[in-house]
C-alpha cells in the first residue's frame, strides 16, 4: 500500500458518523496492512483536536497487523493466524491519550482498543470507567474486561455490570464473566442465576450457559423452558451440552434430544 492510498484510507475513515459503513472498511483495511507508516499516521491522530480522528486512531492502532503473503500473482491471500504488530507502542499511546480524554466516543474506542490490545495491565485502568454515565462507555468497559475474563480484578468489575441499567452491558458483562471466563465462585453463580430472570433475552440465555459451564443444576429447569421455545438459541444448546458433559454441540440435535437426555441424566420426571 503506498502512500496515497494510506492517506485516502485515512481520509475515508472520517466519513459519515462513527458507524458508518464506508469508514468501517477504511478501518478494517488499515488494520490489515500495518505497516510502519499506518502505526506513524494513526499516531500522529492520538493528538489531534478532532475527536473522531482521535477515535479512528484507537480503532485502527488495536488491530494492525502484518498483511496476508500470496505465493503467486492472482492467488488468494493465506490466512493463517494473525501476527499481530506494534502492540507495545500501541498500548503506549492508547493509554497515553486516556489521561485527559473526555470525549465520550474517543472513551469508547480507546477502552475497546484496550481489550483488543491484550495487555492484562489495562484491566485497572479499564475499571475507572465501570460508573461513566454514558452507557457506550460502559458498554466498552463490559466488552474490554472480557477480555480478561479470569482476571480477579476484571471479574469483579463484570459482576458489577451485570447489573448495569443498560440491557446491552449487562449482556457483554454476562458473556463475559459466564461464557469467556473459566472463573468460579457463590458470587458469580448467585449473579448468573440472578440473570436468568433479567428483561433481556440476550442476558437470560448466557447466564443459562455460563450455568451450563459450571454444571450448575440449578438452571435445570429453566433451561428446560428455553428448549421448548420455538428456535430455541445456541446458547440454551451449549448450557445443555455443557451440563451433559459434551465436548462439542451436537449441532444435528433437536429440542428434545436435549431434553430427553438431561431427564435421563439427571432423573427429571415431568
Amino acid at each position: 500500500m503506498d502512500t496515497s492510498e494510506v492517506e485516502a484510507l485515512f481520509a475515508q475513515t472520517l466519513v459519515g458518523d462513527y458507524e458508518a459503513e464506508e469508514a468501517w472498511t477504511a478501518v478494517h483495511a488499515l488494520r490489515g496492512d500495518g505497516s510502519r507508516e499506518i502505526f506513524e499516521f494513526a499516531a500522529a491522530w492520538c493528538l489531534s483536536d478532532d475527536p473522531l480522528k482521535r477515535a479512528r486512531a484507537a480503532d485502527i492502532l488495536c488491530q494492525l497487523r502484518r498483511a496476508p503473503v500470496t505465493s503467486a500473482p492472482g492467488e488468494q491471500p493465506k490466512w493463517d493466524k494473525p501476527e499481530w504488530l506494534f502492540r507495545g507502542e500501541s498500548y503506549s499511546l492508547v493509554t497515553k491519550m486516556l489521561e485527559d480524554e473526555r470525549d465520550p466516543a474517543v472513551l469508547y474506542s480507546a477502552i475497546h482498543a484496550l481489550g483488543h490490545l491484550h495487555n492484562a495491565s489495562a484491566v485497572s485502568l479499564i475499571l475507572r470507567y465501570q460508573d461513566h454515565p454514558d452507557e457506550n462507555v460502559r458498554f466498552a468497559v463490559s466488552f474490554a474486561l472480557g477480555c480478561y475474563p479470569n482476571d480477579p480484578q476484571s471479574v469483579c468489575g463484570l459482576l458489577k455490570l451485570t447489573s448495569d441499567t443498560d440491557a446491552e452491558v449487562r449482556d457483554w458483562a454476562v458473556f463475559g464473566l459466564g461464557v469467556q471466563g473459566d472463573a468460579d465462585s457463590p458470587e458469580i453463580r448467585a449473579a448468573l442465576l440472578r440473570c436468568l430472570d433479567d428483561a433481556s433475552e440476550d442476558v437470560r440465555m448466557e447466564a443459562a450457559a455460563g450455568l451450563g459451564k459450571r454444571q450448575d443444576r440449578r438452571v435445570i429447569p429453566r433451561l428446560r423452558a428455553m428448549l421448548d421455545e420455538p428456535n430455541f438459541g445456541v446458547r440454551a444448546a451449549e448450557a445443555a451440552a455443557a451440563l451433559l458433559g459434551f465436548d462439542r454441540v451436537p449441532r444435528e440435535w433437536s429440542a428434545e434430544d436435549y431434553k430427553s437426555a438431561l431427564a435421563s441424566k439427571f432423573q427429571i420426571s415431568d
